[in-house]
């Protein structure tokens, strides 16, 4: 392959490395916040997939992307709020809780969909790259780094807000302790309850987003189980990125590297790879990831058990 064309395939790559890690951060940025609460959320994949449609939904009516992402947000601040009553209020099994979100999320939304949009065929309009001026004239890096949509370099902002709040405030101090001694908080007369229910609140409006973001900045349309897996890979983001949002944003971005790698691969007519290998990629390094952290296990002690106050 020539200089040139290997310039311009790693451009392509890196542009789509960060566009496609754009939900996994959002998702993972928010469960983090979530698991430090002492909450384990496996129900990630439900919120980011009602997210989606509600997302789609919205601005398919409204034709305002803005309310659009408002919907993915909102919808997913809601499944969450189910996701708590069960899980922080009732005391049920976090895992148990969570498998009945992501069934909950594929079953309402295929449904939703194939009523009311699958004979359509209509799609959205989604959100348009912005191009930073004279950053996105660099060669090679310009168009790759500085001509993303707003929802991509938000992403910055967002997981420096959720380091700041975890490591920096009262709040996201007491938020830690919850997540490792919850008795110690009540105690100060403090209650757990609500504070893990504002962590998984957080967490449902982050993977609403990024749940958004594929209908809504990525693809045009909602297509069923349209996450294909990402809530998942989110969760083992989270825990290669050891709870910290600033590695959960790296870590993120090494995802969507393989995600773009694995689709310029597919594109192009000289690799010889079955592309269900291809596709596979993503899947494969979340398990090497897991498999590469097994012995580091410096979760919140308080981790998906439930709070009796005595």
């Amino acid at each position: 392959m020539q200089t040139a064309s290997m310039l311009d395939f790693l451009s392509t790559a890196v542009g789509a490395d960060w566009r496609l890690a754009t939900p996994l951060i959002f998702a993972a940025t928010g469960e983090a916040i979530c698991e430090r609460a002492g909450v384990l959320n496996i129900g990630v994949e439900g919120i980011m997939l009602i997210g989606a449609f509600s997302g789609f939904a919205t601005s398919h009516a409204t034709g305002d992307l803005a309310l659009g992402f408002g919907a993915g947000m909102a919808s997913g601040f809601l499944t969450a709020l189910v996701f708590a009553v069960f899980a922080v209020t009732i005391k049920a099994n976090q895992i148990v809780a969570g498998v009945a979100i992501n069934l909950l999320g594929l079953g309402l939304t295929s449904f939703l969909f194939r009523t009311y949009f699958i004979s359509t065929g209509r799609g959205v309009d989604i959100a348009r790259p912005l191009n930073i001026p004279f950053l996105s004239d660099i060669p090679y890096l310009g168009p790759a780094l500085f001509q993303q949509n707003l929802l991509v370099y938000a992403t910055i902002p967002v997981v420096i807000a959720a380091w700041g709040v975890l490591f920096r405030t009262s709040y996201g101090l007491t938020i830690r302790a919850v997540g490792e001694h919850p008795k110690a908080v009540d105690v100060t007369g403090k209650s757990v309850a609500l504070y893990r229910y504002s962590a998984v609140l957080i967490g449902g409006a982050l993977g609403g987003l990024g749940g958004a973001f594929l209908t809504l900045a990525h693809a045009n349309q909602f297509v069923e189980n349209i996450t294909s897996g990402r809530g998942f890979i989110a969760l083992s983001i989270v825990v290669f990125a050891r709870w910290s949002p600033i590695g959960v944003f790296f870590v993120s971005l090494l995802f969507g590297l393989f995600y773009a790698l694995q689709l310029q691969l597919q594109a192009d007519p000289n690799v010889r790879v079955p592309y269900q290998a291809l596709q596979a990629l993503p899947y494969l390094t979340t398990i090497v990831a897991l498999m590469l952290v097994r012995n580091r296990w410096d979760a919140p002690s308080m981790l998906g058990i439930p709070y009796w106050k005595a």
